[in-house]
C-alpha cells in the first residue's frame, strides 16, 4: 500500500486567502535528542519532502487560522478564544512535566517518532484548551515528532523495513513552557513563529 505523499502546490480550498494558521506546541530544545532527530531525518531524506523548514515540535492543540475579528469560517480562531485558553492555563497553574520518546513509526504521509505521556499531562492540557474553543482536528490525538511528509508514491511496507533495520535511541526530557504560534499557510513545511509563551510553574 502507497503512502500519501505531499504535492508542492497551493492550497486555496483550505487556507481561503488566510496567511496565519496557528497552534499549541511544544518546542524541541534538548541538543542531543535535536541531533538524532537531525540524523533520522537524513538517514530518510530520499523519501520526505523538501525544503522542510518547521522546527521540530510536538504540537500540542490545532487552533486554526487567526484571526483579530469574528469568526467567520469553521476553522477560524480568534483573540479572544486564546486569551481565555491562557486565562484557563494561568487558573490551572500547570507544572513542569516529563516526556519521552518512543519508537520511530510512520503515518499514511509522513515519518515521526512516537511520544510517551506516562504521566497524562498533554492530556490534561487539551482538555483545559477544549472548555475555550474545539480543536481543528478530526482524528484521534497521538502526540509526536514529525520528521517529514512523504514526498512520493512510495510503498509502504518499504518504509517499515527500513525502520526496523535502523538503530533508535529513547530520550526523556522535560517540558519548561507551552508555546502558541502561527506558520504561513501558504509555504508549505515553513518556519513556525512564536506568538505567546507560557512557562510552567516549579513543581
Amino acid at each position: 500500500m502507497p503512502v500519501v505523499p505531499t504535492l508542492a502546490q497551493d492550497y486555496p480550498e483550505w487556507h481561503k486567502g488566510r496567511m496565519d494558521y496557528s497552534l499549541w506546541y511544544l518546542e524541541i530544545q534538548q541538543p542531543e535528542l535535536l541531533h538524532y532527530l537531525h540524523h533520522l531525518r537524513q538517514h530518510f531524506s530520499d523519501l520526505l519532502y523538501t525544503p522542510n523548514t518547521r522546527q521540530f515540535h510536538i504540537t500540542l492543540f490545532i487552533c486554526g487560522f487567526l484571526t483579530a475579528h469574528k469568526p467567520a469560517w469553521d476553522d477560524d480562531f480568534s483573540q479572544q478564544q486564546l486569551q481565555q485558553q491562557i486565562e484557563t492555563l494561568n487558573s490551572a497553574q500547570k507544572s513542569l512535566f516529563k516526556l519521552k520518546t518512543g519508537n520511530l513509526n510512520s503515518f499514511e504521509s509522513a515519518l515521526f517518532i512516537e511520544i510517551e505521556d506516562t504521566e497524562g499531562s498533554l492530556a490534561q492540557i487539551r482538555q483545559q484548551f477544549y472548555a475555550c474553543s474545539k480543536e481543528v482536528a478530526p482524528l484521534q490525538y497521538c502526540p509526536h515528532i514529525t520528521l517529514g511528509l512523504y514526498k512520493d508514491n512510495i510503498n509502504s511496507d518499504a518504509v517499515f523495513e527500513r525502520i526496523e533495520k535502523i538503530s533508535q535511541q529513547q530520550f526523556e526530557f522535560q517540558t519548561r513552557q507551552l508555546t502558541f504560534g502561527t506558520y504561513h499557510a501558504q509555504v508549505l513545511q515553513g518556519p513556525l513563529t512564536p506568538y505567546h509563551q507560557f512557562l510552567l510553574g516549579d513543581a
